[in-house]
């Protein structure tokens, strides 16, 4: 199975700094979290961003999505869900859902993409990025890197 059709899930257990004075997850937090599932997502397929970057290129958010659909409280357990949705070599989407789950369902996990996720989805969007090198211009990540790109492409 291609990597890119992987959703994978990180833990997190929701802290009271990340709440308002409603109660709930303040509603940016959410974008923090779409960010920790992509850098966790490409941590678990081999790579880190530091390494990345290491080799001369960035990745910017040039677009971003959140539907908030249902709100998480403090103490709450939820995933972060994160797949990747589509890959070119100059683009990179990514999906992410955030979902509530019961305590045995509160570990890393990989579930392929049409397997339903467990828990209650409270939060879903996504963002996409544009590969670029250390002066901003388009890179392409298939000449850059090409082993990242067969990785995050699904043609490893």
């Amino acid at each position: 199975m291609a990597l890119n059709g992987i959703w994978r899930l990180h833990p997190l257990r929701v802290r009271y700094q990340e709440t308002d004075q409603m109660g709930v997850v303040f509603h940016g937090n959410y974008v923090t979290w779409f960010e920790i599932g992509r850098t966790e997502w490409i941590r678990a397929a081999g790579y880190d961003y530091k390494s990345i970057e290491s080799n001369g290129l960035l990745l910017p958010v040039v677009d971003l999505s959140c539907q908030y659909i249902a709100p998480a409280r403090y103490d709450d357990t939820v995933v972060i869900c994160t797949r990747i949705e589509s890959c070119t070599p100059l683009r990179i989407s990514f999906q992410s859902q955030v979902r509530k789950v019961k305590e045995e369902n509160f570990a890393n996990a990989e579930i392929p993409f049409g397997e339903a996720l467990p828990g209650d989805l409270l939060v879903e969007g996504g963002t996409k990025h544009v590969w670029v090198n250390t002066d901003w211009q388009p890179a392409r990540l298939n000449k850059v890197m090409p082993e990242l790109y067969a990785v995050v492409s699904g043609g490893e």
